[in-house]
């Protein structure tokens, strides 16, 4: 039986401190991470933004929307590794209805 592909938003937001090069590779092992196991609709840097509220005392963040379609197992995996992953700040997986 095939599998139902969902169609998928999420967005998070990569720790500046690090430097413009280290923005720059969690950015796409995040790409390269969701492209592995789902298929990629679009990618938009939307570059460094102000920050709602200071996270760990940071202002700012680099922020990724990416909208991809996936197997339902997906996101949830996808959530562990952004909750374990030091660079990422903050991050949101949004299953879009059809």
């Amino acid at each position: 039986m095939e599998k139902k592909l969902a169609g998928y938003e999420t967005i998070f937001i990569v720790d500046m401190t690090g430097g413009e090069e280290a923005v720059a590779a969690t950015v796409d092992k995040f790409k390269t991470l969701i492209e592995k196991s789902a298929t990629v609709e679009s990618v938009d840097e939307w570059g460094k933004r102000r920050l709602a509220y200071p996270i760990n005392d940071l202002t700012e963040g680099y922020y990724v929307l990416v909208n991809f379609q996936s197997e339902p197992e997906f996101p949830k995996e996808l959530d562990r590794i952004y909750n374990i992953s030091d660079a990422i700040l903050r991050s949101i997986i949004i299953r879009k209805h059809a």
